[in-house]
């Protein structure tokens, strides 16, 4: 694999570590924050999914920058985002402000979940892509792991710990926007938007640097041909995109209805349901981003190898068999096995959906509405995200838990079913090929 390219999609990835990390930092401080502010439920799952509303919103924005500024000055801009939301959260003086803070830097998650995988997918060679890709995942979960062992580490500091623990991210994020500096533009976006041929042909050279000139040209006639095509063939509501778009939305849509937001958010509030001491249930949730991280190697490893389909199968039966016997655990008090059902519900998610997600919703449509279908799969996956994590506490405080694992699991069931009935496979697939694929030509 050429080394530029693997710095390129690295750094583009690092955005997704950005994304784990303020996703799942507030996990260790949401308890002081509700009882340092005395916020009730209701207001205290508005705090908590605030970061979500934003994201929700930023997913829904995120296409029209990078179409209408380049994919390199939005993913620059993502890092300023996310720059502005640690430093306020952590300085928060009132749950006004920190929800205001973690807003904004949702938004840098909610554009980084349409532009970073899109990107990747744009630079990256046909039977690369998935690992590419993939590395947006990876980092997620990176950036996961990361967050719980800060919060490990840091909750034994005093009074304040929780604002480190949300504060400390604004580091990172000042080295991931420097590091955007270094990247070129996509030759797609050079191609379709800008039309600036010379520049499209030097950055597929630098890619490619072993590949003829010739061959780099006629590479770049295809997709200037393909990008042509699609510019007359009408909007993005059409009959036309019917296929893409309902992948789209139900792969997003699946996957936020597995449940996974609201474990990863509230985790050591899960296993203090089970009896687990709260010092316990942190180190338990380290475990989670352990397990995340190994497994998402896995996923990793087998994307271009078995394809996004198999990898959607074999999550499908694991979300299936996990959740089921969580349900019948809260259901029996046999709450020793809560832990590793759990753990094996990370697994299932790491090789499965959250393997493929971003990678399968990159791929599926044309390079003229690619931006557009990326926005439509991250704004499903973050309403939902959202509206999971806002009712979770409510759910858990009205219902048994094992009627909330129950329905997560019935959902699942309906997801296996749609992988069977639905789902094209894409490994190895250039992206102009596709569109053939999938009728939409």
């Amino acid at each position: 694999m050429n080394a530029r390219i693997f710095f390129w999609s690295l750094t583009s990835a690092l955005a997704g570590f950005l994304f784990g990390f303020d996703t799942v930092v507030i996990s260790g401080a949401e308890r002081t924050i509700q009882s340092l502010w005395g916020l009730s439920d209701n207001l205290h799952g508005i705090a908590m999914a605030s970061a979500l509303y934003g994201t929700v919103v930023g997913s829904l924005i995120g296409g029209w920058p990078a179409d209408r500024f380049g994919r390199k000055a939005t993913l620059l801009w993502i890092g300023v985002l996310y720059l502005l939301g640690a430093a306020g959260s952590g300085l928060a003086a009132n749950v006004w402000v920190f929800i205001a803070a973690r807003v904004i830097g949702g938004l840098g998650i909610g554009i980084s979940t349409v532009v970073a995988p899109m990107y990747i997918s744009e630079i990256a060679p046909p039977k690369h892509r998935g690992r590419l890709a993939g590395m947006f995942q990876f980092n997620i979960v990176f950036g996961i792991l990361i967050a719980f062992v800060s919060n490990a580490l840091l909750a034994g500091i005093g009074a304040n710990a929780w604002r480190w623990m949300l504060g400390v991210a604004a580091f990172p994020s000042l080295l991931y926007a420097v590091f955007c500096f270094g990247l070129p533009e996509s030759p797609r976006w050079l191609l379709s938007k800008k039309g600036d041929r010379e520049a499209a042909l030097d950055v597929l050279q630098k890619a490619q640097p072993d590949v003829p000139r010739d061959e780099i040209a006629r590479e770049a006639d295809e997709i200037a041909a393909a990008s042509t095509v699609q510019a007359s063939s009408g909007q993005f509501w059409t009959r036309r995109l019917r296929k893409p778009i309902l992948l789209a939305f139900l792969i997003a849509f699946f996957n936020q209805l597995s449940g996974i937001n609201a474990i990863l958010y509230f985790a050591p509030r899960i296993f203090e349901l089970t009896g687990l001491a709260k010092s316990a249930a942190l180190l338990q949730s380290v475990g989670i981003g352990i397990t995340n991280l190994i497994f998402t190697f896995v996923g990793l490893w087998l994307i271009d190898r078995l394809g996004r389909r198999t990898l959607l199968y074999i999550g499908s039966f694991g979300y299936i068999t996990s959740l089921g016997l969580v349900a019948w655990a809260f259901f029996t008090q046999h709450y020793a096995i809560v832990p590793t059902c759990i753990f094996a519900f990370i697994a299932s998610h790491a090789i499965g959906q959250g393997a493929v997600i971003w990678v399968f919703i990159s791929e599926i449509f044309p390079n003229r509405h690619r931006a557009e279908g990326q926005t439509l799969g991250s704004f499903t996956h973050w309403i939902f995200a959202a509206l999971l994590t806002t009712f979770f506490p409510k759910m858990v405080a009205v219902f048994p838990p094992g009627y909330v694992f129950s329905f997560f699991t019935g959902m699942m069931v309906f997801q296996l079913i749609w992988v069977q009935t639905m789902v094209p496979e894409t490994k190895g697939v250039p992206l102009e090929q596709i569109q053939h694929q999938l009728g939409i030509d």
